[in-house]
């Protein structure tokens, strides 16, 4: 087994003090006057050697773990796959690491979750808050420590956020399909009080009360699996019969284009709240309201690092627009 490289080893090898060799490692150099010749001496000598550098030691020296906890509803969904890979790269960047889970939208295992990272004194959170971790949150920021919240956010609490704006980008969707000339407009929805599915139900309302429509709403249950969440999607769409769907996230778009394939129904024109990979392989392609995931993991990170950094004073709230790619299904059937 080879032995492990210490500080004292290189301090003998350079024939320098531990202490100069502890101030070039953490960066103070310049602030103890050590010459760039001695400076660069060591650091190629520890890159030679292939020192690490003992984290939990630094931890308790610095009171700085250098990591960064990510707490999404659901890895495997596209979004927040994306966004966390882009958090990721920035944050490494930096020096900072990032250990994320999924809470699958359920507040006891969201709880827990924030817990864990507090247990390990991560260094900041970036978490999609699920329903009813409100105080879980508070006791974070009263404890000051950096936090910023995407996708949503909890009114009434102090906290950075970065969202996109959902009631524009359900009013551009519902209003796409009006002008394309479809009447019977539904949404399927969850039932659900976080502020993005109000946001999007709200631009859909607005779009149907400017084009003087009838409302279709179908919300689903969160927890439904996929086999009862088409069954009862079915029954909606035999007694609604909707021309047009807008759909408020993309795994609620797959299981009604699921349902619609397995009853072999006629296909209603749709659209998607956040695109997916999928969409663009379907036939006919899905329309879908695509967020701006680079700026969205750009504005998050930042926040965060300035937060981390003592460069950010109070909240910042940020909303960035959101953008309609229109493909095959929402288009108006010519003839």
């Amino acid at each position: 087994m080879k032995k492990k490289i210490l500080i004292s080893d290189i301090a003998r090898d350079l024939g320098v003090s531990v202490t100069t060799i502890s101030f070039i490692l953490n960066g103070k150099a310049k602030e103890k006057r050590i010459s760039e010749g001695l400076t660069k001496r060591v650091l190629e000598h520890v890159q030679k050697v292939g020192y690490k550098p003992n984290e939990l030691a630094k931890s308790l020296r610095t009171g700085k773990t250098k990591i960064i906890g990510l707490v999404i509803e659901d890895i495997s969904n596209p979004f927040f796959a994306n966004i966390a890979r882009l958090i990721e790269a920035k944050a490494y960047s930096r020096g900072y690491r990032i250990i994320y889970c999924s809470t699958d939208n359920q507040p006891d295992k969201a709880v827990e979750l924030i817990q864990l990272f507090r247990d390990r004194h991560v260094d900041g959170y970036i978490i999609t808050p699920s329903e009813g971790v409100r105080d879980t949150i508070a006791s974070l920021l009263n404890s000051q420590l950096p936090v910023v919240l995407f996708d949503r956010y909890i009114p009434g609490l102090d906290a950075s956020h970065v969202i996109t704006d959902n009631v524009r980008g359900a009013y551009d969707a519902t209003a796409h399909l009006a002008q394309q000339g479809y009447r019977r407009i539904a949404m399927v929805t969850l039932y659900s009080s976080q502020t993005q599915m109000r946001d999007r139900m709200d631009g859909y309302m607005r779009a149907i009360d400017s084009y003087q429509l009838q409302p279709y709403v179908k919300k689903v249950n969160l927890g439904d699996n996929e086999q009862t969440a088409i069954a009862d999607f079915h029954s909606f769409l035999v007694d609604q019969q909707p021309d047009a769907i807008f759909f408020a996230t993309n795994y609620l778009a797959i299981a009604g284009l699921k349902a619609l394939k397995q009853y072999k129904l006629p296909f209603p024109a749709v659209v998607s709240y956040d695109d997916h990979t999928l969409f663009k392989l379907f036939t006919p392609t899905i329309t879908a309201v695509s967020q701006p995931i680079e700026a969205i993991a750009g504005e998050v990170i930042n926040i965060l690092l300035n937060q981390l950094d003592g460069k950010e004073k109070g909240s910042k709230q940020v909303v960035l627009p959101s953008e309609l790619v229109i493909r095959e299904s929402s288009l108006a059937v010519s003839g």
